[in-house]
């Protein structure tokens, strides 16, 4: 598969948290570790076929990043 999208980033699943209409996958990244936490309906859980230690490319295309300190 082709995508448009460059921020592509090889990781597995660490963990799956499913509310009554999302759930939260977390990543570990390839190659150092860093966490990212994605929030997808538990449909789509179901129809990529996630559980832990899933393999996954995470795909971040964003028109806005925001950063905040105090």
């Amino acid at each position: 598969m082709r995508l448009s999208t460059r921020n592509q980033l090889p990781g597995t699943v660490t963990s799956i948290q499913q509310g009554e209409a999302l759930a939260i996958v977390k990543v570990t990244l390839d190659g150092g570790g860093q966490l990212i936490t994605s929030a997808i309906t538990r449909e789509a859980v179901d129809d990529l076929g996630l559980a832990e230690g899933t393999v996954v490319t995470v795909l971040i295309k964003s028109t806005d990043v925001s950063l905040t300190v105090e």
